[in-house]
């Protein structure tokens, strides 16, 4: 078995989407990044590929790539999985947090949960998505972005 660890952080800006876990949340304010900047995703990819010892996501997307531009994150999660897949390794569970003062993220939770489980092939049971403030400290705290930390368990076929 083997364990990973991933962190993401992005600036909130106007004119952007808030997507966090695949999710459309409505909000005055989105993550500024090269792709959707989708941090929770972002976080569970670098969970997963360092697990596997496969890199990060900036290794697999570059963004220097106009591939990449835009992207939707759940289409990278997609491609992670496959990565892992044929590495002969299997997603045992996954365990993450968003930190963001605004927006409240309880009512997204499930819907989250659900985006990354097809994303991986995986049953929701083996998701866990949870979100805290900063209690106004630092710069999440403050409005100035939102970051994510997850960690994975993986093991081989």
């Amino acid at each position: 078995m083997r364990i990973g660890h991933g962190y993401d952080v992005h600036r909130l800006v106007e004119n952007r989407k808030l997507i966090l876990g695949g999710v459309d949340i409505p909000f005055e304010k989105g993550l500024l990044g090269h792709s959707d900047a989708d941090v929770l995703l972002h976080a569970v990819m670098d969970a997963l590929l360092g697990a596997a010892a496969l890199g990060d996501i900036g290794k697999l997307f570059p963004d220097t790539d106009d591939e990449f531009l835009g992207a939707d994150s759940i289409l990278l999660l997609k491609r992670v999985c496959e990565v892992l897949n044929d590495n002969n390794f299997k997603i045992v569970n996954i365990d993450s947090t968003v930190i963001a003062q605004r927006p409240k993220l309880k009512d997204y939770i499930d819907l989250m949960r659900k985006n990354i489980a097809q994303a991986c092939g995986v049953d929701v049971a083996q998701i866990s998505v949870k979100a805290t403030t900063e209690e106004k400290l630092g710069f999440t705290g403050c409005g100035d972005g939102i970051s994510a930390h997850a960690v994975c368990l993986i093991d081989e076929k």
